[in-house]
Formats: structure tokens, sequence, C-alpha cells
């Protein structure tokens, strides 16, 4: 089909989603002209619904906190985890980085559309149900070509492109940027629920990270909404699913009937949504930038939904990029390494070594273990508030290691 027309644009962002519509906003008020391509029609379904504190920073950054705290989502101060009768719990109040002591647990359809109106009322311009089908960087400005839902296609050359399109990873698959992820292919099946708790010990204001009680590397999440309802989802490697039902909802519920202290949570449930499934999401790239362009969030690099961290990964990239961006379009000399790409990877790969320590035990022993002096579970709480970019916190400045000696401490106190 022959390219309908042509325009000239000064940035593109693919992707209308938290990272998109963060930067997008962020560069307008900066006075630049920015258009979003979007390939799906807002709200639309997503998970990634439990934000963390740092996430807000963000939102405030970008003008639209008052417009989130109005919306009526649900408070979120913290984080609990339970493990047969063990239960913990951190509050985001009382994090050594001292950042926003509250956030919310989303529903994604109606918090993203939410941003991305907030980013349009900016000034940004959204052309949702089109899709970037080529691009082509060779050129001294990008060459994008768009195809709209009708099938009509038209071009445009951008100052400069940031692909903000998550799990659709657009850039990396036309510009071959895709690397193999080293953590282990897992899989999450999910759904919401009236969920009608009862529990006197269930907190609506936390997310509840609940391990199965003989398998330590199968989890499941629960995030109550403000309308009486809950994202529930479990994620395990796909040889746990092997003697589970094919069915989904029967799935879901199996792994939770294994799971005493969330069956007892969940029994009064209304199961009246069909479960859904992700699998092999852990994602990786070549290069977070390039002539012309960058990527952020979950186009970039996926980890884990362990700690809630994607959402926070992306809008912090969003941040970043659009602040190096906006002093390489005033003319300023930038370096997308060292200003970009290492210190973003640096948070990143905090958040990996205590995911990588989730499913080998040792950060659950941590988190479990009853007798951590407050310094230390105000240290952690950060990282699971989402300030793992905070090196003057000694966990995030040596993650591994910090860690490791936690651990290995935990652990001779147990013997």
């Amino acid at each position: 089909m022959p390219i309908a027309e042509m325009e000239s644009r000064q940035i593109v962002v693919i992707g209308a989603g938290p990272s998109g519509a963060i930067a997008a906003a962020l560069l307008k008020r900066q006075g630049h002209d920015v258009l979003i391509i979007e390939r799906q029609q807002f709200p639309r379904f997503s998970i990634g619904e439990s934000l963390l504190s740092h996430c807000l920073d963000f939102v405030e950054e970008a003008g639209m906190l008052d417009a989130v705290k109005a919306a009526g989502f649900q408070l979120k101060n913290g984080a609990a985890f339970a493990c047969g009768e063990q239960y913990s719990a951190f509050d985001f109040g009382q994090t050594f980085s001292n950042g926003k002591p509250t956030t919310f647990q989303v529903q994604r359809a109606d918090f993203d559309k939410l941003l991305a109106d907030e980013a349009e009322r900016q000034g940004v311009e959204i052309r949702y149900e089109q899709t970037l089908i080529a691009a082509d960087f060779a050129a001294e400005k990008p060459v994008l070509d768009v195809q709209c839902e009708d099938g009509s296609r038209y071009r445009i050359t951008a100052g400069f492109v940031l692909d903000a399109s998550g799990y659709g990873r657009v850039l990396p698959r036309l510009l071959d940027l895709e690397a193999p992820s080293d953590f282990p292919l897992r899989q999450a099946v999910f759904t919401h629920v009236e969920d009608r708790i009862d529990d006197q010990g269930f907190d609506r204001e936390k997310i509840l990270v609940t391990v199965h009680p003989t398998m330590r590397d199968v989890w499941f999440w629960s995030i109550p909404f403000s309308n009486g309802r809950c994202s529930v989802g479990v994620v395990a490697s796909a040889e746990r699913f092997e003697d589970k039902p094919a069915d989904l909802d029967a799935c879901l519920r199996a792994f939770i009937d294994e799971t005493p202290s969330l069956s007892r949570v969940l029994q009064y449930a209304v199961w009246d949504t069909p479960a859904r499934t992700i699998g092999g999401y852990a994602a990786n790239v070549k290069t977070l930038y390039g002539k012309g362009f960058a990527l952020l969030g979950n186009a970039a690099e996926f980890l884990d939904p362990v700690f809630s961290s994607g959402v926070t990964i992306a809008m912090r990239s969003a941040s970043m990029a659009a602040g190096v961006l906006h002093r390489q379009l005033q003319g300023e000399t930038v370096d997308w390494e060292t200003e970009f790409a290492a210190p973003l990877k640096k948070g990143v790969d905090t958040f990996r070594a205590y995911v990588e320590g989730w499913y080998e035990g040792s950060f659950q022993d941590v988190i479990f273990y009853p007798n951590s002096t407050d310094d230390i579970r105000r240290m952690i709480c950060s990282i699971l508030a989402g300030y793992a970019w905070d090196e003057r916190n000694p966990f995030v400045a040596e993650p591994k290691r910090r860690l490791r000696m936690l651990a290995e401490i935990c652990a001779s106190a147990d013997q």
C-alpha cells in the first residue's frame, strides 16, 4: 500500500503507557513538539497494578499528581509478605530514603488512560490505533512508517524517537536489538475477582505477596483495589505448571488451594473474570540508545513482577531520558551512556540482585527474619518502595554483598 503523506515532528514517542505519557509530558512542558503513536485504544487492560512510592515522584514531576490523587485509587502504604504462618509487613513511611510514604494500587486500564489524558491536556498529541511498522535510522533523521487501523499509511521524519512500547518492544524488534535474558523462564497466571475479603489480618493498603508453603520459588500477588475487587496472580517456572490443569482458571485455583493462608483470605471471592497468562516476559536488549533513539521501561528490559519494579523503572527511564533529550535539543553535548544508560542500569541491577535473592531464598530469609534491626528494615523498605537508585543506602550501593551478609546472619541465627 502506498505511503499517503509525509510529516515532520521533533519528538515521536512509541506507546502511550506510563513511561510514554510521562516522557511526553515532561518534554512538552519544556516547550518541545511531541507526538505519541499508540497501537491500541485506551482504556486497555494491563498488569503491573501495584505502584511503588518512587513512581509518584515522576507523576508529580510531570504535573499529574493532583489528577492521580483525585481519581479514587486504592491507597497503598507498603508491602506485606506471607509464608505459612510467617508474616512480615513493611511501611513505606519508614524508609531509609525518606521518599513518599504512600502510593496507589490501580487498575491499569484507568490509570494509564488518566496519565495519557493528562499528557494530552498539557498539549501532547496522541494518535491511537496506529502502529509503527518500519523504522529507518540510517538517514540524517529517523524515518518512521505508520499504519492506521483502516490500513492507510503515512511517514514521519523525527528529530528523535523514544520507544515506550512496553512488552511490544517495537524498536528492539525492528532494529534487531533484542538480547537474551539470563533470567529463567517463568509464567504468570492472573485474574481480577470480587474479593469479599473479611480477614481481619488483611491490609487493603498493602500488596500481599504470598509464598507457596512447599515451593519457595512459587509466589502469589494479591492487590486490592478501592472498588472491592482484587488482582490475584501466581508466578512459577514452567515445570511447576506441568501437573496443573490446562484451564487457566482451574490452574490458578489449584495453586491457591495448595496455599492455606491465601486460600483463607480469598475464601469468599467471586471468580467472575476469565484468567489470563503471560510467560517468558523477562527481556533484555543490546543497547538502551542509539543514533536518534532511546528505549524506555519494558521496551528495554523487564526483570520480574515480584517487587512491582516494572512501572518504577519505566517512569524513572522516562524522566532521565526526557532530561537528557531536552538538553540535547537545546544544543548541549550529551553522553547517553553516562547520563542515561549507565545510571539507569545501576538501579535495575539493584532490583535484579533482590529478585535473584528472592528466588534463591536468601531475600525471603531476610524478609521473614523476626529480629532485623529497625535500620536494616528501613534500608530494605527503601528498595521495596522503589528507591533503588539511592546510593546513600548501603543495600543499594552494594546490593549483592550486603544481601549475602544479611542472609548469612539470618541463617546462622536460625541454627
